[in-house]
């Protein structure tokens, strides 16, 4: 977050007053911190507890859901919010409530701590340049196929700045992180300063450094979202967790903290695990290698998009249900409203595929990925 406040310190030091749609910048004072979960953030999580209640009335209103949250602060805060998002849609259904406010379980994050919700224990993916640059480099890449003359633009309008490749992506960046810091989540000025179609290029930016940088463009990205799949697949059949990579086997060997029997499962996390996860799921399979010369639509991406994935509150239903005519269980998954069909067990025309076929397909993850990768021999 240094950087945005240097870069707008740089403007407002070479440039005597800002006129016509960079005027908001003589007054503008960057304030947000790193670990700040904004209040329209805070609304976005209490928005998804009543939605996730609504969806699944039947199965909460008598229950309360089992929540965990990665340790750190406004990942937890989040948690709370969805929890009481959560409460707010049961007592307007007129259902007691006697449990809120609800347990959760907080997963510590940081060095030696297992934590499915939480990348950081191999290695090799984390402190590796041919692992962990990977996202960048393609990014970089792609940035030099449009961003000079972006660059070239501003430098035009406002002839004292000098502004730099870095500048220009933080003035991008500073678009949604400045608009969803307005208690209204008024649209912010800094999204003004770009085009359509420069918007287009910073979305597909983005989505390169997911891919790249934690989901199947990295040898390792997959690897790191095996744990959490592994946890999946002992929630949906009821069998206690198998497996040797990121688990925390001190609580999900307990039923206290690892319980098998609920109905609801609540687990709040961050954008990159989430994106490890879904490509550990295998859901973005038929995505081949993104260009990082070119834009490809998510539709070109086999559905693959970061806006699409793992936006602002972005969530995923991992759904198992008993349906008439069905002599089985089945699994669907569901992100950000989305049903995605799960392409390795024979997904039905609505996404779905039996219980038994769903853990068959996962037999990456049920092997630990490339987790022997993650560790440079001595």
């Amino acid at each position: 977050m240094r950087s945005y406040y240097s870069t707008i310190q740089k403007l407002q030091i070479a440039v005597g007053e800002f006129r016509g749609k960079y005027a908001f910048l003589n007054w503008f004072k960057y304030t947000l911190g790193a670990d700040q979960l904004t209040v329209f953030g805070e609304q976005q999580m209490i928005n998804s507890g009543i939605v996730f209640y609504n969806r699944y009335k039947a199965l909460a209103k008598h229950r309360t859901p089992f929540i965990r949250a990665s340790g750190q602060d406004r990942v937890v805060e989040s948690a709370r919010n969805f929890s009481q998002g959560f409460h707010q849609a049961k007592t307007a259904d007129r259902t007691p409530d006697e449990n809120y406010p609800y347990s959760i379980l907080v997963i510590p994050e940081g060095e030696g701590y297992n934590n499915t919700l939480d990348h950081g224990l191999c290695t090799e993916f984390e402190d590796a340049v041919a692992y962990s640059s990977i996202g960048s480099e393609a990014q970089q890449t792609f940035l030099a196929t449009f961003l000079p003359s972006v660059i070239d633009r501003l430098n035009r309008d406002i002839p004292s700045a000098n502004l730099t490749a870095l500048d220009i992506v933080n003035l991008f960046d500073l678009c949604p992180f400045t608009t969803v810091a307005s208690l209204s989540g008024a649209v912010s000025p800094f999204c003004f300063l770009f085009s359509l179609d420069e918007w287009k290029h910073y979305d597909y930016y983005q989505s390169l450094g997911k891919f790249y940088g934690y989901g199947a463009g990295n040898p390792l990205g997959p690897t790191q979202g095996v744990g959490y799949v592994n946890e999946l697949i002992a929630r949906l059949s009821g069998e206690a967790v198998s497996d040797h990579t990121t688990v925390n086997h001190t609580l999900d060997d307990s039923d206290d903290t690892f319980p098998l029997d609920e109905a609801l499962y609540v687990d709040i996390s961050h954008d990159n695990d989430m994106t490890s996860i879904f490509s550990a799921l295998g859901l973005y399979n038929s995505t081949g290698s993104l260009s990082n010369t070119s834009i490809q639509s998510p539709d070109a991406a086999g559905g693959y998009s970061a806006a699409w994935t793992v936006p602002f509150a972005g969530r995923a239903y991992f759904e198992k249900m008993a349906c008439a005519g069905v002599d089985e269980e089945l699994v669907r998954i569901v992100v950000n409203n989305r049903v995605i069909p799960i392409q390795r067990c024979g997904a039905d025309r609505l996404g779905r595929c039996t219980l038994a076929k769903f853990v068959q397909s996962m037999d990456f993850a049920i092997a630990g990925g490339r987790w022997d990768m993650c560790f440079a021999q001595k």
